[in-house]
């Protein structure tokens, strides 16, 4: 997988700590920005404005329900993460293989 499969907004949105606590609260369901803001204890404009960054990106969608607007959680975003970073689950396994060579190594030459 290449660099534009994940697109990089989805990373660049979650690395700020107060949209990535929205997007922890929103994977247990949707939610309205102002439950949001209360949960978060943050004002309603600054839940609104990480809300936009959020969907922005791809990262939440909004659904209208009466005079109500609920922000939930995109699955696409985060599949697209777990592929990425699945692709480099081949990297660590083989590190964790040298690395039990080496110890079997010196576990051998303490015996000898």
């Amino acid at each position: 997988m290449n660099r534009s499969e994940m697109d990089i907004s989805t990373l660049s949105a979650l690395a700020e700590p107060s949209r990535m606590n929205i997007v922890q609260l929103l994977r247990d369901g949707p939610l309205t920005v102002g439950e949001i803001a209360d949960r978060l204890g943050i004002r309603q404009p600054q839940a609104s404005k990480h809300l936009k960054v959020l969907s922005d990106s791809g990262i939440v969608e909004v659904q209208a329900e009466a005079n109500r607007r609920f922000y939930r959680l995109r699955s696409e975003p985060f599949q697209a993460m777990d592929l990425w970073v699945k692709s480099f689950r081949h990297i660590m396994e083989e590190r964790m293989d040298n690395l039990d060579n080496y110890l079997r190594e010196l576990q051998n030459k303490k015996k000898t």
